[in-house]
């Protein structure tokens, strides 16, 4: 089994923070002009979102892993309810490699991989190296495409 990149966690940790300081920002102006009970709240408010948001982040990373296996992709992830996806090569369509700008800064990339249907019919597998994630994207093509002349009539 696969793990994402370290620093993934760092990504994820950070947007922590950033929901932190938002839900805090709104429980000090909540607590401005409705409460008036001091910067205690807020704070707390601040710790408290701060302190799951990470956790979470944390829990997520030890969690994510995923196998490319003879014929199929195989994911495993979630931190309150586990999910384990299997993605036969002979239902995917194409797989993509995106690198949003903050994964450029952290240097890591997401390999998405889109199968036919219509319920959840792509797969992303974030936190991924630049070149792992090309790498990545490189083999299933390979292996979706050696499916298909399996599965032909």
């Amino acid at each position: 089994m696969m793990r994402l990149h370290p620093r993934v966690r760092l990504l994820w940790s950070l947007r922590a923070v950033v929901a932190a300081t938002v839900v805090g920002a709104l429980a000090a102006v909540f607590d401005r002009f409705v409460l008036e009970q001091g910067l205690w709240l807020p704070v707390a408010v601040f710790l408290a979102v701060l302190f799951f948001g990470v956790t979470v982040a944390l829990l997520r990373y030890r969690y994510w892993r995923y196998e490319v296996r003879d014929d199929s992709l195989y994911l495993e992830r979630g931190v309150f309810t586990r999910v384990r996806t299997v993605v036969p090569f002979v239902r995917i369509q194409h797989v993509d490699s995106s690198r949003s700008p903050v994964e450029r800064l952290a240097g890591l990339a997401t390999t998405v991989v889109y199968t036919a249907g219509s319920r959840g019919a792509d797969v992303t597998i974030p936190g991924l190296s630049a070149s792992g994630s090309d790498d990545l994207q490189e083999r299933i093509k390979r292996l979706a495409i050696r499916a298909e002349g399996d599965d032909a009539v």
